[in-house]
């Protein structure tokens, strides 16, 4: 039995629930992530007639395409509405579409992440994973295999969520216990990981695009957060786990152990598959390390013997699709899920298929960076702000750590990651960059404050699927309920993550292979 609540408890949980239905009432006030970039175009051509009307116009130091030189760049608002700028924007529209560089990137990939997931791969490894778990460690695998399981999309939310439960189930914990610690790892831990992920392109892509705002010679690699996420997979690991059994599981009611599921091993032919891929997976790795390792390896630099900047580097993306493809159809070879060549190509339609809003957001973001870029709006903002940030003394850490809680707060009311940052990056992303931070350091301060409010966003796509296996174990269970449950995570996320970047910032490290902290034009 749970104990009484006082009056105060009550009052507490009203203000909560209050907030709550709050923040879903504004969530679902707020159109379609497609139709907010449309409105944000159309506010963006008003805008950019006001501004030129205005004779809008901001000097700042730059990279001069036309001369080649770094030297003082006069740019003025641009009237979307003048006769050249309507001639450009209507002739635009497809090559800004085909042109977005989140979209190829990001399709690359999921050919490889598709095949895997959709024969079963990433499924059975993470069954095996569980399956094998020592009780000790329970907590901190579920944590951790939710985190990985973020490179193989919504894999996590659909297989490991449930099997957190049925796990924490067979060694008599509770299993909202295992549902929270799984989605705290997969939705909470969602930018950290050991691998290059989906994400990683996408971010670095739309980075990109805003960092050639005030360099147009600049690019940010897919890799570019690699260090750091890296590290933070365990320090999110270890924050979970301490989060669920210090906190989570001593305040539920105890659980009437009815239930006979049980974390079953993976079938004899998922074992084969298992084997094949790892086989693969194998030989493609020393197969890569050979083209690598050597002084004149292949995919160096042939002119400098260099791996930063080398056709590795570049190809990146297509050797992680690799990584996933081969190891995928290996293993569904051995599972008797692929039989031919056919099989392969149906399940990397299914995985572009499954792409379908990400085209369509895709389409409208892409339209609303090219007209905002075009009118200039985004290099006057972003130079004003950093004047103005400068002129008040606000820079440095503190405005990164600002900059971290407001993507936080933002992210529970719009919860597509993609829509938030082509939003933000054209703005903070060279904005920064004149205060001398580089793009990559914008964009791991964007990733930990959009991760960390997942967990609690009411209008995240896979929340309503949590509630749904929250309310198998609890039948009272609601939105108010998975929140609260979850929101301790979600808070000591944002500070354990925000201590590591500090951390991290003073030290002065790398945030990826050549990503520095800082940007300096010249």
């Amino acid at each position: 039995m749970s104990k009484p609540e006082t009056s105060n408890e009550n009052k507490k949980k009203g203000f909560i629930m209050r907030a709550l239905d709050g923040v879903e009432k504004v969530g679902n006030a707020l159109p379609d992530p497609a139709t907010l970039f449309v409105v944000l175009t159309l506010i963006t051509i008003v805008v950019s007639f006001i501004c030129a009307k205005a004779g809008v116009s901001v000097t700042y130091k730059g990279y001069n395409s036309a001369t080649g030189k770094i030297e003082e760049i006069t740019v003025a608002a641009v009237n979307l509405l003048s006769p050249d700028s309507i001639r450009h924007m209507v002739t635009t529209v497809v090559n800004n579409f085909t042109s977005f560089f989140a979209l190829g990137t990001v399709f690359t990939i999921i050919l490889g992440v598709g095949v895997a997931d959709g024969t079963g791969f990433m499924a059975a490894l993470l069954k095996k994973v569980v399956a094998i778990t020592p009780k000790r460690a329970v907590t901190a695998v579920v944590v951790f295999l939710g985190i990985m399981s973020n490179i193989a999309s919504s894999t996590g939310y659909v297989v490991l969520v449930p099997l957190g439960a049925i796990l924490f189930m067979a060694f008599k914990r509770h299993p909202i216990a295992g549902l929270a610690a799984a989605f705290a790892g997969v939705s909470g831990g969602w930018s950290a990981n050991l691998l290059i992920g989906t994400n990683d392109p996408m971010f670095a892509g739309m980075s990109t695009q805003a960092a050639q705002m005030i360099d147009p010679n600049y690019t940010v690699m897919p890799v570019a957060n690699w260090y750091f996420m890296f590290i933070s997979t365990f320090v999110i690991t270890i924050i979970g786990t301490l989060v669920t059994e210090k906190i989570i599981e001593p305040r539920l009611s105890p659980y009437n152990f009815e239930s006979n599921e049980t974390v079953n091993d993976i079938s004899a032919d998922e074992k084969r598959g298992m084997k094949f891929a790892g086989i693969s997976a194998l030989v493609y790795v020393i197969i890569m390390l050979i083209l690598i390792l050597p002084e004149n390896g292949l995919l160096r630099d042939p002119q400098t013997g260099s791996i930063l900047k080398s056709p590795f580097m570049s190809g990146i993306i297509f050797f992680m699709m690799l990584l996933f493809l081969i190891p995928g159809i290996f293993y569904g070879i051995g599972a008797k899920v692929i039989k031919n060549d056919k099989d392969v190509v149906a399940l990397m339609n299914k995985a572009i298929s499954g792409l379908s809003s990400f085209m369509v957001l895709i389409f409208f973001a892409a339209q609303f960076t090219a007209c905002f870029n075009y009118s200039n709006l985004g290099t006057i903002i972003s130079v004003s702000g950093a004047n103005f940030l400068k002129s008040v003394g606000f820079v440095g850490l503190p405005l990164i750590i600002c900059f971290i809680v407001l993507t936080a707060f933002i992210n529970i009311f719009i919860a597509v990651d993609s829509a938030k940052w082509a939003i933000m990056a054209p703005i903070f992303v060279p904005m920064f960059m004149q205060l001398g931070f580089s793009p990559e350091l914008t964009q791991v301060a964007y990733r930990i404050g959009d991760s960390c409010t997942n967990i609690i966003a009411p209008l995240m796509p896979f929340f309503v699927l949590t509630v749904a296996f929250f309310q198998k174990y609890d039948k009272k269970a609601g939105i108010g309920s998975v929140i609260s449950t979850m929101l301790p995570y979600s808070i000591f996320f944002l500070i354990g993550w925000t201590a590591l970047f500090m951390i991290w910032y003073m030290l002065g490290l790398p945030l990826g292979p050549g990503a520095p902290l800082f940007y300096n034009l010249g």
